[in-house]
C-alpha cells in the first residue's frame, strides 16, 4: 500500500542557491537521446536557452513509451542480450493511474480541447492512446519534431577532450559520428525489464514472461496465470486477464506471510503473499502455504535502468537500480555539466519532473545559473546514500521519491531556477490518486472524492489563461 508512511525523502540539502552567473550566456551544441516525454521538453527547454538541439529517436515518431505496438519481443523474458529490442511496454488497456490535469506540462495542460475529434478520449484516466496524442500535440505546438532524428540509434556516447563524441545508425545501417558540447540522456527506463528470482523456476514447465511483452490477455483463455507483482501494471494485468483465465493469483512482495484474499470486481482473482517455491509438477506454493497448478507466471517486477550506449570508463554505475554518482538524480559530479539525465526518478509527477529537470539543465549550459563544485555534489550524493542506508531502503530505492520527497525535490529544483514551487492541487492529486490506487484497485480510474481539486486546476489554467473555457465533459 502506498501511503506518506512508506515514503523516505531525498536530501534535500542548502547548498549555495544558484544564482545567475556574471560569465557570458553560452549557447551550446547539445544532444538529446530520446524523443518520449523527457526528451521533447528537454528539447523545448534547451531550445529557449538558445542551444542549437539534436534529438535522437530510434522510432519512427515522438511518444517513446507511449507508442503502443502489438509487436512484442522474441523472448517472452528479455533475458537474451542479443533478441530483437522493442521499446514500448504498452499494453493494450492501459489508462493512466493518475489524474490527466496534474500529468501535463506547466503550460500546455493535458486537457480535453474543443478542437479534439470523437477518437480522443476525455476521461480523466485516459487510454495510453491519448497520451501519445497529448505528446504530439506540444510537439506540433512547439515544433519540436524539426529538431528530432527519427530511425536514429545511438550506439555510442563517450568523452572526446571537453566535448561529447556520439554514433549513431540509422535504420539503412549507415554509422556516423559527431562532436556535441552536452549530451542529456532521456532514453527512459521501461524497456530492460527486472525478473523476479523464484526458487525452483529452472524446474517449472510452465510458461513465463514479463510484463514488457504482455498486450492483450487472449493468450490466457482458461488458464491459471500467476501475476507477480501487485503496484500499477500488476494490479492493470491482473484485472485485464480476469475476463479470459480460468484463475488469476496475484503474488505480492510487500504482503504479510499470512496474506489470502478474494479482491473485489472479479470473482477469480486472489491475493497471496511472494511465491515460496515453483516445482517440477507445475505448481506454484505462496508463502501463505496456498498451492495452485499455473500454467503461466507474469512478472510485473518492473524494470532495469540501461544505458548500453554510455561509456564513462566506469564512471557511472547502475548498482541494483541505482544509478550512480548523481546530484539530484541529474548531473554526474565529475562529468557535469557535459552529462545529464533526464528522467530517472520515480512514484512523482513525472512531466512536471521532466520538466523542471529540463529547465535546470538547459539554465546551466547555459550559464545563467552555476552548480556547486564537484566535491559539494559528491558530498551531496554520499548524503543520499547514507540516509537511503540508515532508513533501511535498499539501492534500488534511491531514485523513488514518493508522495513527501517528490514535492521537496521539485520544488528545490524550481527554487534554484527561479520558477514557483509545483501548485497544491498538483501534489495533492498525485497523493490522492496514489491512495485511490492502492486501496481502489477496481475502481479508482472512474470513481473519485476530489472534484474540489479538479475545480481548483481548471481555474488556475484559466487564470493562466491556457485554456479558453472549461471544458463540457469536466463536470458534466
Amino acid at each position: 500500500m502506498i501511503a506518506p508512511s512508506d515514503d523516505w525523502s531525498p536530501t534535500i540539502s542548502k547548498p549555495t542557491k544558484m544564482a545567475p552567473s556574471c560569465s557570458p550566456i553560452n549557447s551550446l551544441h547539445v544532444a538529446v537521446i530520446g524523443a518520449g516525454a523527457a526528451g521533447l521538453v528537454a528539447a523545448r527547454e534547451l531550445r529557449r536557452e538558445s542551444h542549437s538541439v539534436v534529438v535522437f529517436e530510434r522510432n519512427t515518431e515522438v511518444g517513446g513509451l507511449w507508442v503502443y505496438t502489438p509487436q512484442s519481443e522474441p523472448d517472452p523474458l528479455s533475458l537474451d542480450p542479443n533478441r530483437t529490442v522493442v521499446h514500448s511496454s504498452v499494453y493494450d488497456s492501459l489508462r493512466t493511474n493518475l489524474p490527466r490535469e496534474c500529468m501535463g506540462y506547466s503550460d500546455f495542460p493535458f486537457v480535453p480541447r474543443p478542437e479534439h475529434d470523437e477518437s480522443r478520449d476525455p476521461r480523466r484516466y485516459p487510454t495510453h492512446r491519448e497520451v501519445l496524442a497529448y505528446l504530439r500535440d506540444f510537439a506540433r505546438e512547439f515544433k519540436l519534431v524539426e529538431m528530432v532524428r527519427f530511425g536514429t540509434e545511438v550506439v555510442r556516447v563517450e568523452q572526446d577532450g571537453r566535448k561529447w563524441k556520439i554514433r549513431s545508425r540509422n535504420s539503412d545501417g549507415v554509422s556516423r559520428d559527431e562532436i556535441f558540447d552536452s549530451v542529456v540522456v532521456c532514453n527512459g527506463h521501461y524497456t530492460e525489464p527486472r525478473v523476479a528470482q523464484i526458487p525452483g523456476i529452472d524446474q517449472w514447465p510452465g510458461k513465463q514472461l514479463h510484463s514488457h511483452n504482455y498486450r492483450v490477455p487472449d493468450p490466457f483463455k482458461d488458464q491459471v496465470v500467476v501475476v507477480i507483482g501487485n503496484f500499477a501494471s500488476g494490479s492493470d494485468i491482473s484485472r485485464d486477464l480476469t475476463g479470459v483465465a480460468k484463475e488469476v493469483h496475484i503474488a505480492a512482495r510487500s504482503k504479510p506471510s499470512e496474506t489470502y484474499e478474494k479482491l473485489p470486481g472479479a470473482d477469480n482473482l486472489w491475493l497471496h503473499p511472494m511465491i515460496e517455491t515453483a516445482r517440477k509438477d507445475g505448481s506454484i506454493v505462496f508463502k501463505n502455504g496456498k498451492v495452485v497448478q499455473a500454467d503461466t507466471i507474469v512478472h510485473c517486477t518492473g524494470y532495469i535502468y540501461h544505458f548500453p550506449f554510455l561509456n564513462t570508463n566506469g564512471y557511472i554505475t547502475v548498482d541494483d537500480n541505482c544509478v550512480g554518482p548523481l546530484y539530484k538524480h541529474v548531473f554526474p559530479p565529475a562529468l557535469a555539466p557535459g552529462l545529464s539525465f533526464i528522467g530517472l526518478p520515480w512514484m512523482t509527477l513525472l512531466f512536471t519532473l521532466f520538466e523542471l529537470q529540463s529547465k535546470w539543465v538547459a539554465a546551466v549550459l547555459s550559464g545563467r545559473v552555476t552548480l556547486p563544485s564537484e566535491d559539494k555534489m559528491m558530498e551531496d550524493t554520499n548524503a543520499l546514500y547514507t540516509k537511503r542506508d540508515a532508513n533501511g531502503f535498499p539501492k534500488r530505492y534511491t531514485h523513488r521519491l514518493g508522495v513527501v520527497g517528490q514535492a521537496e525535490y521539485l520544488n528545490w529544483i524550481a527554487d534554484q531556477i527561479g520558477e514557483p514551487p509545483v501548485e497544491q492541487w498538483r501534489s495533492k492529486e498525485l497523493e490522492d490518486g496514489y491512495v485511490r490506487l492502492a486501496t481502489q484497485a477496481d475502481t479508482f480510474r472512474d470513481k473519485w472524492d476530489d472534484d474540489h481539486l479538479i475545480a481548483e486546476a481548471y481555474e488556475d489554467f484559466l487564470r493562466q489563461k491556457l485554456i479558453s473555457a472549461i471544458p463540457s465533459q469536466i463536470f458534466g
